[in-house]
Parts: C-alpha cells; sequence; structure tokens
C-alpha cells in the first residue's frame, strides 16, 4: 500500500500525470453527479419532459461546441507557451466560440420545423432567447476547463464542476414543482452562468499574471499567422469529431419520441464519460509535449500505461453490470441502453489509442495528418451509423462507434508504435522544465 501510495505522489509531481488525473477526477465528479442529476430528474420529472430536457441540453451542447471544441487543441498547443499573449488568445478563443455557436443557434431557431416535435417548444420567443443565451454561456464554460489545463492548473476543473454539480441538483429539485416543463434545461444553465464570473476571475486575477511570470523566459510567442495555420488542419477534423459527440444524438432525437430518447441519452451519456476519460490523460500530454518535445516518446508510453490502467477495470465493470447500473433509472432503462452501454464502453479501448496518437499530431503541429485522422474517423462513424440504424435501431450508435474506432486505431497503429520506439525526432525541444512541478 506504501508503494502505491509513493507512485501516486510521484506521479502528481509530475505535471503530465498531475493534469491527466485532475482531469480524469473531474470527469469521475461529472460522471457520479451527472448520475444523481438525470436519476432526480426521472423522479421528479415526467419521462416526456426527462426526454425533452436531454435533447435541449443536446443540442444546446451542439451548438456551442461548434467552435469551442475546435479550439481545444489549439488552445492546449499554444497557450502554455504564449507568453503576454495568453489573455488575448483566450479573450479571443471566448469571443470566436461564442459568436459561432450564437450564430448556428439562431439559424436553428429559424428552421425549428425542420428538427421535429421535440424541439417545437422552443418556437416561443421566452424559450427561444433563453436557449440562445445558453448557447453563448456554455461555449465560454466550456473552454475554461481547456484554459486552465493549458495554463497547467487543471487542478482547479474538478472543483468547479463539483460546485456545478451540486447547483444544478439542488435548483433541479427546487424547480421540479414550480416549473415542470423546461424546469430540466432551466436547472442546468442558470448555475453554468453563475460560474462563469468567479471561475474567470480566478483565470484572470491570479492564474494568468503567474503563469506569464512563470514562462518569461520564452522570448516568441506564438504568432496569430502559426495558430491559424494549426487551425486550418485541426479544425475541420475536430469538427467532424463534433458530430460524433453531439450530432448523432441531435439526429437520433429527430427521429424517436422523447421518452425513447431519454432512455437512448442515458445510456450514450454515461458511455460517453468513459470516453472521456481516454480524452483527458490525450489533453495533458498535448500540454507537456508543448513544453518539452524531447520528452514527447515517455510521455507519451506513461500516458498510455496510466490511461489503460484506469480505463479497463472501469469498462468491466461497466460490461458486466450495464443492466444493473441503468435500472436505477428504471426498467425501461435498462431494457433499452444496455446493449448500446456495452458497446460504447468496449469502443474506448481503441480510442484510447486515437486520442493519444491525436495529441502527439497536436504537440508536434501536424495539422495536416490531424485533419485525415479525424475527418476519416467521423466518415466512417456516421456511415456505419446511417448504414445500422434500419436494422439495429439507436444500438446502431454503439456498433458504427466499436466497428469504426477500431479500424481507426489499426490504420493508425503503424504510426503510433513507431512514435513510442523513436520518439520525436523532427525539432528540438521548446522549453525546459517540462517535468519537474508547475
Amino acid at each position: 500500500m506504501s508503494s502505491l501510495w509513493g507512485r501516486v505522489l510521484r506521479d502528481l509531481r509530475n505535471p503530465l500525470f498531475r493534469n491527466g488525473y485532475a482531469l480524469m477526477a473531474n470527469t469521475a465528479i461529472t460522471a457520479t453527479l451527472g448520475m444523481g442529476y438525470w436519476l432526480l430528474a426521472a423522479h421528479f420529472y415526467t419521462p416526456e419532459e426527462f426526454g425533452r430536457g436531454q435533447a435541449m441540453i443536446t443540442a444546446m451542447r451542439l451548438f456551442a461546441s461548434l467552435t469551442a471544441l475546435g479550439l481545444v487543441g489549439a488552445l492546449s498547443r499554444f497557450l502554455p507557451l504564449a507568453g503576454r499573449r495568453i489573455p488575448e488568445l483566450i479573450l479571443r478563443g471566448y469571443g470566436l466560440a461564442a459568436a459561432t455557436g450564437g450564430v448556428a443557434a439562431l439559424g436553428f431557431l429559424l428552421t425549428l420545423p425542420l428538427w421535429g416535435r421535440t424541439y417545437s417548444v422552443l418556437g416561443a420567443f421566452g424559450p427561444g432567447l433563453f436557449f440562445l443565451g445558453s448557447v453563448l454561456v456554455w461555449s465560454v464554460f466550456t473552454l475554461q476547463d481547456v484554459v486552465l489545463t493549458g495554463l497547467r492548473n487543471a487542478t482547479w476543473v474538478p472543483l468547479n464542476n463539483l460546485v456545478f454539480g451540486l447547483a444544478k441538483m439542488g435548483l433541479l429539485v427546487a424547480m421540479a414543482g414550480a416549473l415542470p416543463d423546461g424546469g430540466i434545461f432551466t436547472s442546468w444553465m442558470v448555475p453554468t452562468a453563475l460560474a462563469l464570473i468567479p471561475v474567470n476571475w480566478l483565470i484572470f486575477g491570479v492564474i494568468v499574471p503567474r503563469h506569464m511570470k512563470r514562462t518569461e523566459t520564452v522570448q516568441e510567442p506564438p504568432r496569430l499567422r502559426q495558430i491559424g495555420r494549426f487551425l486550418a488542419g485541426d479544425f475541420p477534423g475536430t469538427l467532424s469529431i463534433l458530430a460524433i459527440v453531439y450530432l448523432v444524438p441531435t439526429v437520433v432525437a429527430t427521429r424517436v419520441d422523447e421518452a425513447t430518447f431519454g432512455r437512448f441519452s442515458m445510456a450514450h451519456t454515461l458511455a460517453s464519460m468513459i470516453e472521456l476519460l481516454a480524452m483527458n490523460m490525450a489533453v495533458s500530454l498535448t500540454v507537456e509535449g508543448s513544453f518539452d518535445r524531447s520528452q514527447l516518446a515517455e510521455n507519451c508510453r506513461r500516458a498510455l500505461q496510466r490511461a489503460f490502467m484506469i480505463i479497463v477495470p472501469i469498462i468491466v465493470v461497466v460490461i458486466a453490470g450495464a443492466p444493473l447500473i441503468l435500472s436505477v433509472f428504471g426498467e425501461g432503462f435498462a431494457a433499452e441502453g444496455t446493449t448500446l452501454l456495452r458497446l460504447m464502453a468496449l469502443a474506448v479501448l481503441p480510442r484510447v489509442l486515437i486520442e493519444v496518437y491525436l495529441s502527439v499530431l497536436r504537440a508536434r503541429s501536424d495539422a495536416r495528418q490531424l485533419a485525415f485522422v479525424q475527418i476519416g474517423l467521423a466518415v466512417l462513424v456516421l456511415v456505419a451509423i446511417l448504414a445500422l440504424f434500419p436494422f439495429a435501431g439507436v444500438n446502431a450508435v454503439g456498433y458504427g462507434l466499436l466497428l469504426s474506432e477500431t479500424l481507426m486505431a489499426l490504420l493508425i497503429f503503424k504510426s503510433l508504435r513507431k512514435i513510442l520506439i523513436l520518439g520525436d525526432t523532427r525539432r528540438t525541444p521548446v522549453t525546459q522544465g517540462s517535468s519537474g512541478a508547475a
């Protein structure tokens, strides 16, 4: 036990693991509180309102993430060494994400008849305006965690989401009687908006000045042209991955009724949390790879080892206990969601390899290969799901992910293996001290 504790302490002195573990802890907290939130929602709200709330949140996150998720790779890659340009990059990211998301959401609201009965409630002026404002808020909320990670302060992320999760659960119960229609979406967004104030005060008032002082020896902060070239390759690929994460469930919502979508979405949400664990260590790997490229291969091996060590037992538990886990929400959830949850959990295994490989490409600014892998994966997934949906229903999402991600992992395995063995021979380190405490 003491040796295990000593190993954990050693890991926490390494920024790669410290930030990676913090993001994984955040995912665990988010998943636990998320299950509690949706369990309360299933108890206090009707099945129709439960499904409608899930659909509203999914659509909101889709539009808010159009640019926000596209900037995750760029901020993780360039923010650590941006020096005096850090505040500018953060504000530009916030503004671009909010503006793009707002325009997309406005287009969605103007074409509501095309999106099915589930979203018809947004046709009224008040709900439509609230939805539009929610997209702007979530755009910034999404990038906050990326900024904290890019500045090597991911340990604040779990605390932020712990408070956020508890607040929205309390508001959910409080609004069950006062707002039975729309209470789920409202309880999700109000704490989100309030969280922007203290977190951004922490970022701009404390963390940014401290990080700028620590990295003041960096002589050449990234130029906008350099960031633009990176985004030209990374953004289209990330946008393609976004189609898998948010567009797929949004399209499913247009094909099934609210109650069915609610049962689908619960299994999809839980499985997505496991998938997020695979991305956590990869994001930290991108940040540390930006600091010291000479350690990229070693950090890559360590990230894979830790990721599999944590994720494999979780996948085994989920596959074995899927019916029991989903039955907490009701027998209908277990009956309709067990197969989907198992398939999506199993698909996380090849996704670990893909995410680590993508993080290496971002650290090396290999925009062309980034776009190729991400767009290729998205095309494989979407084609597989569309082809299987008439035969497998909502389980087509699980089959499509498992088949496509396994195929892509096989395609990139040779290149990833070369990186693990030979390391990065393309460029020299950009700075020193990445392996020490931040």
